[in-house]
């Protein structure tokens, strides 16, 4: 089965496929430590991006969505990701079921409204072609994503801890109204 990924633009950027030439920046924002501060505390191996970046080609192939890469209109390298995936997470049947939602951002892309805009524009394709209920995992103190989880009208389900960390579980039922 062969899909094709759509591409959303948005007045200042655009929603894309991952290509192979993608991945050494995929890897590089996964390297760093502004970035997974708020999401393992630990900074990815080249491998493990790599298997992430397989994975989520794979997602696209079989489940018909997956994770874009941000683009900002005139820049050459990908400023994050966003999009939907399954985590498989043994989080509980009020969460694993559901498609996941998940935004990062390079440290240059966080705090200028790109992070809010790729998202929305995400769950605004994902409203029209799938629908339905999504989820998302937060941890309390990344103030920013909070903050676009909420915009996009996800609610607290409740708090787990993973790893030692405790993170926020949330829902969103359908677009807010």
């Amino acid at each position: 089965m062969s899909r094709t990924i759509p591409t959303i633009n948005t007045p200042r950027l655009s929603l894309r496929a991952m290509r192979t030439e993608d991945f050494e920046r995929f890897a590089q924002i996964w390297a760093t430590p502004e970035v997974v501060t708020h999401i393992s505390g630990k900074p990815w191996p080249k491998a493990r991006s790599w298997d992430a970046f397989l994975r989520n080609a794979g997602h696209w192939q079989i489940v018909g969505f997956g994770q874009w890469a941000i683009q900002v209109h005139g820049d050459t390298d990908m400023a994050g990701q966003t999009g939907f995936f399954f985590g498989a997470r043994g989080l509980g049947e009020d969460f694993d079921p559901y498609p996941e939602a998940g935004w990062v951002l390079a440290p240059a892309a966080q705090g200028t409204g790109v992070g809010l805009e790729a998202a929305r524009a995400a769950h605004d394709w994902f409203d029209r072609v799938i629908a339905g209920r999504t989820v998302c995992m937060i941890t309390p103190d990344n103030a920013g994503s909070l903050r676009v989880a909420e915009a996009l009208g996800y609610q607290t389900l409740r708090e787990v801890l993973i790893e030692g960390d405790i993170v926020r579980l949330m829902t969103r039922k359908g677009p807010p109204v």
